[in-house]
């Protein structure tokens, strides 16, 4: 049989059969408590695998093309799992310099404790990832395109250094979504999602994934049953609805967002804008290379005249707001927000100023968010 495509895996791939009303889509299994005698499969919670939880994450695997995938009850919750099943006492794990907040939070919070050494790469070359290989590395992770200055790490280079090392591999896949890059199809050995982004894609559902070969689902299972971490089937089975919809959700986040990208690198009030699909991007034929859509995600810097939270309030459309990757375009600073955790002098070293952006595109009319960019900077570029 012919490989389906994106929209019939996310539509059909893992749904629950409803054998007894033959309803059109998966029907909900609430049971915290299972039998356990005459049965093909022993079901607990805990275990991820319910009906809901096991249908979701065939559908998660066939989206990143993995052997199998395991659903969380958080993106932060996911990255450890994955870190950590991989890392113990007297490891060393390689991080490119630019990660989410939170990941950044976790490494430099918690592994010391367990004695896990980390180091953060000073670029995203591979030679700034070669000097920082030591005896005891284990596991190298990147995240591209990144948060927030979407930069783009060459995931082939990765795949190559780490086969060459014998390290694993893992890659934080939210911004970009399995419907742009699919790192599996490159080598990566593990796939990360905050599912609360674009997967769930509708700003109401709290939810991790991770996407990997058996024997990598197998070692990160035996931690993951013990630390608890699985998520409800009411949110696995409201995920699962999202998910319909993925594909035709960030093919239009994409359209949207490289228009918006050109709008703001052509107005006179923006210093600058980060967005791979750009030609000026320094990685955009790297993005290119390894992504088949630029993502709905992009940040810009304000002009200095122009103060940002001031320009933030003077939107009506766009919502100033946590989070990203929903329907809805929001927007927030994320020295505020999402990099509030990482100490100045490191938001500095990467780049992160305090006139930066981060701008999630929605699925709006392209003409009604430009409206409401173009009334903001009047507003706030008279005052």
């Amino acid at each position: 049989m012919a490989k389906n495509g994106l929209n019939t895996v996310c539509i059909h791939t893992g749904e629950v059969t409803d054998e007894q009303f033959k309803g059109a889509v998966s029907p909900l299994y609430m049971s915290t408590s299972y039998a356990y005698e005459n049965v093909a499969i022993k079901r607990y919670p805990r275990y991820f695998n319910t009906p809901n939880q096991e249908a979701i994450c065939t559908k998660l695997a066939a989206l990143e093309g993995t052997d199998e995938a395991l659903i969380f009850g958080s993106g932060m919750a996911a990255v450890s799992n994955a870190l950590l099943a991989f890392l113990k006492a007297g490891d060393h794990v390689i991080l490119q310099q630019s990660l989410y907040g939170g990941t950044y939070n976790l490494v430099v919070e918690v592994f010391e404790n367990y004695g896990i050494s980390y180091s953060f790469t000073e670029g995203l070359t591979r030679k700034d990832f070669e000097t920082v290989i030591q005896d005891s590395t284990k596991v190298i992770y990147v995240e591209t395109p990144s948060n927030p200055l979407l930069a783009i790490t060459d995931l082939e280079m990765i795949v190559a250094l780490a086969k060459e090392h014998n390290l694993i591999s893992m890659i934080d896949n939210t911004f970009a979504s399995p419907v742009n890059q699919n790192p599996h199809h490159l080598g990566i050995d593990i796939v990360i999602h905050s599912a609360t982004k674009y997967l769930g894609g509708h700003s109401d559902i709290l939810a991790g994934a991770i996407c990997a070969s058996t024997v990598h689902i197998q070692q990160i299972f035996k931690l993951a049953i013990n630390l608890g971490g699985n998520l409800s089937d009411y949110t696995v089975w409201l995920l699962e609805r999202s998910i319909k919809t993925l594909g035709i959700r960030v093919k239009a986040q994409n359209e949207n967002a490289m228009q918006l990208a050109q709008y703001l690198e052509n107005h006179k009030l923006v210093d600058k804008v980060y967005y791979p699909g750009l030609k000026s991007h320094p990685d955009h034929e790297i993005a290119k290379k390894q992504m088949s859509g630029f993502g709905g995600m992009l940040s810009f810097e304000l002009n200095e005249s122009i103060d940002s939270m001031a320009f933030i309030g003077n939107l009506s459309l766009i919502k100033p707001s946590m989070s990203l990757a929903g329907v809805e375009s929001t927007i927030l600073s994320p020295v505020k927000t999402s990099h509030a955790l990482v100490p100045q002098e490191e938001r500095n070293k990467q780049g992160i100023k305090d006139n930066l952006l981060r701008f999630s595109v929605g699925i709006e009319d392209l003409e009604d968010i430009i409206a409401d960019l173009d009334l903001a900077f009047e507003k706030t570029n008279n005052k």
